[in-house]
């Protein structure tokens, strides 16, 4: 698989040089974030109101299975977030194990499955965890109908590479993947499909990086190069 550079150099772009603004950059990230969150809080509303239902006490075991499951959707997308778009945490390194329960957290009960190859004791910076993590989900949502997706990491003297490789048999990146993989604004197509490939090329961006990419049939694969 040959992988292509859409990136720019790795000289980090100046603020003004992006393609959009951060009040813009902040709509759209919220927008997927509101996105995100109005599944499970639906399920969660739709249980309370089976609960609520005097006809349907039959299904009340039903009713709390759902709210269970939603409410930890929930909470696995919350998580995820604070790491991946958020500031709120205090952390400044993040272990490779806590990394994998936040990607892992969103992935459980999908069609595909995450083979995290990084050492439990591995840690990274805050940015480089927001890379990692990104790059990872990214990984995954190349498998729209199953298959695996390895997350490797590996350091080259003063460069690490977080590496994703998606295999199954429609692994894919949608169009507007591929415009915000390569730092350019979205024109036409989805932007909830657009911000977060958008946001990893901006994170790596902004840790002096750059993001390759390769996509052939069955295969995709990333690799995102920053300091160590």
């Amino acid at each position: 698989m040959t992988f292509l550079d859409p990136s720019s150099p790795s000289a980090e772009l100046a603020a003004a040089d992006l393609p959009i603004d951060g009040a813009e950059l902040a709509a759209f990230i919220a927008g997927k974030l509101c996105h995100d969150f109005i599944s499970p809080a639906g399920a969660i509303m739709s249980g309370l109101d089976l609960l609520e239902d005097p006809t349907a006490q039959d299904m009340r075991d039903d009713a709390m299975n759902l709210i269970r499951q939603s409410a930890k959707k929930m909470v696995a997308h919350v998580h995820f977030a604070r790491v991946a778009f958020g500031a709120a945490t205090t952390s400044e390194q993040f272990a490779s194990a806590e990394l994998r329960g936040l990607v892992a957290g969103l992935s459980e009960g999908g069609r595909a499955t995450l083979d995290w190859r990084i050492a439990d004791g591995e840690s990274f910076t805050k940015a480089q965890s927001r890379i990692l993590i990104n790059l990872a989900w990214m990984t995954l949502g190349a498998l729209p109908t199953g298959g695996v997706a390895t997350i490797t990491a590996r350091r080259e003297g003063d460069r690490l590479l977080l590496i994703g490789s998606a295999e199954g048999a429609r692994a894919r990146l949608k169009p507007e993947a591929l415009i915000g993989l390569k730092g350019e604004r979205l024109t036409e197509g989805l932007a909830g499909q657009w911000i977060q490939p958008y946001w990893l090329w901006l994170a790596v961006n902004d840790a002096g990086g750059r993001l390759d990419v390769a996509s052939d049939e069955g295969r995709v694969g990333l690799i995102a190069r920053t300091g160590a």
